[in-house]
């Protein structure tokens, strides 16, 4: 009996060590990803600030050279600059839903976990 009773407090343990490893692995991914897809989402806004700022300077030398048809020009800025902007929008809205995705994920994981140790005892 007590040799069993050994035995199982041994397995216990280990599956107890199991899961806590597992879930500093699934922490780490979650993280990992979450830093990546921020980074790729703050290059990718700072490149269209860039096409933006390129795009007006450019329009800006022409009307200081020729000025002729101002309001097409400005028209042409705005859009751009608006379709900017809305597209920057877009590219927060969607970091934030997989944010809250992984952060769903991880509670989910966590819940998971704690009933399986729960079921193991």
């Amino acid at each position: 009996m007590m040799t069993m009773t050994t035995t199982r407090r041994r397995k216990t343990t280990i599956t107890m060590t199991m899961m806590m490893m597992m879930m500093t692995l699934m922490m780490m991914i979650t993280t990992m990803t979450t830093i990546t897809m921020l980074l790729v989402i703050v290059t990718i806004m700072l490149l269209l600030l860039l096409m933006t700022m390129l795009l007006l300077m450019m329009r800006w030398r022409r009307r200081s050279r020729t000025r002729t048809r101002t309001r097409a020009t400005t028209t042409t800025t705005t859009t751009t600059t608006t379709t900017m902007m809305m597209m920057m929008m877009m590219m927060v809205m969607m970091t934030m839903m997989m944010t809250m995705m992984m952060m769903m994920m991880m509670m989910m994981m966590m819940m998971i976990m704690m009933m399986m140790m729960i079921m193991m005892r």
